[in-house]
């Protein structure tokens, strides 16, 4: 798997260090960090942080499942979701599941705490505020939306089930799912069935339907990841 193997070649093991990293014209610097998971525990991170004053959005990029080198979210972040809402001059903070999956309470409580020390540092707005994924990511990410309601005001969920979570407890959080119809190993109707789910609840929906996009071709996702950014900077605007 393509995505895996660029995961293991950028990963570095940093021995606790926060390091700046090189990136391309227009990036932001990205830093990689190690946080100290309340009751016990460590998490690796990588943080895109942009130039210019605040308050910036704050997005939380959930990687996918697969491979477990450190900064494998940093990883992740600077080849999909970086170079898709760059336009945002976002805080993107991007860590590696402390469990295996993202939808546990490990993960909740250290991602959770991740964010607040995050958004006490840097000027945030915090009426932006947007969780993101692929696959585990994408189911992570309805995890943390409908868990987290009170701190998250955007979801875009990427080729990621939203398994039994709780859609009620979404309220009128604007939600834009990317999923594809030849997506081999993620099934298609459930994101479908969750998208009617909320459009005839009345709340902000879309739904973006792609075709002969594999669960692997990565890169095809960046585009309507951008697509999404835009929708989701509109819904914010009308609130």
């Amino acid at each position: 798997m393509k995505w895996i193997a660029l995961a293991a070649a950028c990963a570095l093991c940093l021995s606790g260090e926060t390091i700046a990293l090189a990136q391309g014209s227009g990036a932001p610097g990205v830093s990689h960090a190690v946080f100290t998971i309340p009751g016990g525990g460590t998490m690796t991170y990588g943080i895109a942080v942009p130039r210019g004053p605040g308050p910036h959005p704050l997005i939380l990029a959930l990687h996918p499942g697969g491979g477990r080198t450190a900064y494998y979210g940093s990883s992740f972040m600077r080849s999909i979701v970086e170079p898709a809402l760059r336009d945002w001059n976002a805080i993107i903070v991007a860590p590696d599941a402390p469990t295996r999956s993202w939808a546990s309470d490990v993960s909740e409580r250290a991602i959770v705490a991740l964010l607040e020390e995050v958004m006490a540092k840097f000027s945030i707005d915090r009426a932006r505020v947007l969780v993101t994924g692929f696959s585990l990511g994408g189911h992570g990410t309805w995890f943390f939306a409908t868990h987290r309601a009170d701190l998250f005001t955007g979801a875009i969920p990427i080729a990621g089930s939203p398994g039994d979570e709780p859609l009620e407890a979404l309220g009128d959080m604007p939600v834009h799912i990317i999923h594809s119809r030849d997506d081999e190993v993620v099934p298609f109707r459930p994101a479908a069935d969750a998208a009617t789910h909320r459009r005839e609840g009345g709340h902000p929906v879309e739904f973006t339907e792609l075709e002969g996009v594999g669960h692997f071709t990565m890169g095809a996702y960046i585009q309507p990841l951008q697509r999404a950014g835009a929708w989701m900077m509109e819904q914010w605007k009308r609130k």
